[in-house]
């Protein structure tokens, strides 16, 4: 029987761990490596080239669709399967627009994850029917990439200063990109944003 290896990217150790042992009752899969950042997805993908990675969306370093978007790039043949409790609209457009193969709810049951990894292995798609359906009607993302990883660090009590350490960029030029977020989505100010982005799901 031949497996299908798989990636997995969580960086909770507790459901970490349940992870592996969950998928490593299935005699056709294999983990064969873990990770607990997103900015660590591609380069370990590319060493250990898996079959599918299993990647949460709410890492540090980098969001997991971030990294999925990225690693489609650079090992097209790993195909992506987001675990996530983000059950939002805009997350799954997003996830989307990042060529994800499968989005799958942590609430889901246990014996879904096999399936899902089984099915994007082999080429299909594994969506929920009704979160794909409001997914469609749903307004576009009006923000950019950095937008996005600027207001997701605000999100996390970041001052200016803090942001433009971690993305190498000015202080100034942190705050036009707040000021434009703010403006894209209508907010009355950046607490506002922050709030707008994370129901609508742009943020993690």
């Amino acid at each position: 029987m031949l497996s299908i290896t798989v990636l997995l990217a969580e960086d909770v150790h507790m459901i970490r761990g349940a992870l592996v042992a969950l998928l490593e009752l299935e005699p056709d899969l294999k983990v064969i490596a873990t990770v607990e950042r997103g900015d660590t997805i591609v380069s370990t993908a590319l060493e250990v080239r898996p079959d599918v990675a299993v990647i949460d969306v709410d890492l540090p370093g980098m969001d997991g669709l971030t990294a999925a978007a990225d690693l489609h790039e650079q090992l097209p043949s790993c195909r992506s399967l987001i675990l996530t409790s983000l059950g939002k609209p805009g997350t799954l457009r997003r996830a989307m627009s990042a060529h994800v193969s499968g989005f799958l709810l942590k609430d889901s049951p246990p014996d879904q994850l096999a399936s899902a990894v089984r099915s994007v292995a082999m080429g299909g798609r594994v969506v929920d029917p009704q979160l794909a359906m409001t997914a469609w009607d749903f307004p576009d993302n009006p923000l950019s990439r950095r937008e996005m990883e600027v207001l997701r660090l605000a999100a996390r009590g970041a001052d200016a200063a803090e942001i433009a350490g971690c993305l190498y960029l000015t202080k100034g030029t942190v705050r036009n990109y707040l000021t434009s977020v703010v403006g894209k989505l209508g907010a009355r100010n950046r607490v506002d944003a922050i709030r707008i982005a994370e129901d609508a799901g742009w943020i993690p």
